[in-house]
């Protein structure tokens, strides 16, 4: 029997967008797990971009410093693994699987009906409490308020990154009301980093007022790039691994955080320097290709704005596509230039959007096409491989580019 197969099996069976807007589930789970949760020491992220860097980041920096960290994100590119991590290490298949099988079975014998997130984060807890970490780096799937890592009562540590519009139709329709859902992991008496110049941060505030919640604001933050990718964060300048201009917002996040967790200066600078995040801007030098998940209007902005920051005389040529859910048309308009050579790549599934959904397409290409397109190219070309991150995470079962 194969182990992945089985995992892969039971968690799509529960629904991959499926979501239920309440704790009550993956409490009375973690109760029978006898709450593993609060066993940890839980620095918890939220926020609509960004949460999955700054995440990086800190976890690069506990790290160095020599604590054994657990670090979990969402979503994975290729396998569910990657959600779930010690020291950088993947939970193995047979530790995956084991806790699977242990928590669905305990739910179905108590008419618990998870979804597939609760049952993902249910065995970050569990594996995370059994493996007696120092630190749990929690990335909020989605929200904050409700979201099934939101059963932590006191993190050390609470950090919303950048809020803007996505997932409007659970979260709400105003940048009020999202920054509400988000504001929702402040907790009581537990320090709060957010940038004051946050939309939405005069709800944080609020809310941090109202828990008692000491809050911390990151200083002014840019990249520079002169032949080394650079964060000028107020009067300092570190190296930082993490190419694009909006890293300059989600590293001053992580630094501020420093100062909470009382990290120094020298285990800051390395981890600053080796800090790793796939498909966040990623570039792979030597076949000129960026690749990069921007799923909302904000963070098609972000791609674009560095893009031209980084590469402004090369010719782009973006392969890309988007789940129909999403804004996709204001995604466009923030992200293509009517120079560039814009292809879409289908994905089979009809949650994606299709070839004619997209504005100024040269035509749509499949897998083979793609390889055809990577090997044929101009080395000056810049290939830009974006969008959904579950169609990137296609491709990259396919093609190996990067290390993910």
């Amino acid at each position: 029997m194969n182990k992945y197969s089985e995992i892969e099996k039971i968690l799509l069976k529960q629904g991959k967008f499926h979501i239920s807007l309440e704790l009550d589930r993956i409490k009375k789970i973690l109760e029978l797990l006898n709450n593993p949760q609060k066993k940890l020491k839980v620095i918890h992220i939220a926020g609509t971009n960004g949460k999955g860097s700054v995440s990086a980041i800190l976890n690069r920096i506990l790290i160095e410093k020599g604590y054994k960290t657990g670090l979990f994100t969402s979503p994975h590119l290729v396998k569910y693994n990657e959600r779930i991590k010690i020291n950088g290490i993947e939970i193995s298949d047979d530790v995956f699987y084991e806790l699977v099988i242990k928590i669905t079975n305990l739910a179905e014998k108590n008419e618990i009906h998870l979804t597939e997130f609760e049952i993902l984060t249910a065995v970050m807890y569990e594996y995370f409490a059994r493996e007696k970490i120092d630190f749990a780096v929690t990335e909020v799937g989605l929200g904050g308020r409700f979201d099934a890592t939101n059963v932590i009562e006191k993190p050390i540590l609470s950090i919303i990154t950048s809020i803007s519009f996505d997932h409007t139709d659970r979260l709400g329709d105003t940048i009020e009301k999202i920054a509400f859902e988000k504001a929702g992991i402040i907790k009581e008496n537990c320090p709060v980093v957010f940038d004051k110049n946050n939309l939405g941060a005069e709800i944080l505030t609020k809310k941090a007022k109202e828990k008692a919640s000491k809050i911390y604001n990151p200083n002014k933050a840019k990249i520079i790039f002169n032949e080394k990718n650079l964060i000028k964060y107020g009067r300092e300048t570190f190296e930082l691994n993490l190419y694009g201009k909006y890293q300059a917002q989600n590293a001053a996040l992580a630094i501020c955080s420093t100062n909470v967790l009382k990290i120094e200066k020298p285990v800051l600078i390395k981890a600053l320097k080796k800090v790793k995040w796939s498909c966040r801007f990623e570039y792979i030098k030597e076949k000129n290709i960026i690749i990069d998940g921007c799923h909302n209007p904000d963070g098609a902005l972000n791609l674009r704005e560095s893009l031209d920051f980084y590469f402004p005389d090369l010719k782009k040529i973006f392969v890309y596509t988007s789940l129909k859910n999403k804004d996709y048309k204001e995604i466009q308009k923030n992200l293509f230039n009517k120079n560039d050579l814009i292809y879409h790549y289908d994905m089979k599934d009809d949650k994606f959007l299709k070839s004619n959904d997209i504005k100024n397409l040269t035509q749509s290409i499949d897998i083979n096409g793609l390889k055809e397109l990577i090997n044929s190219k101009k080395q000056k070309d810049l290939l830009i491989i974006c969008g959904s991150l579950y169609a990137i995470g296609d491709i990259l079962s396919k093609i190996k580019l990067c290390n993910f």
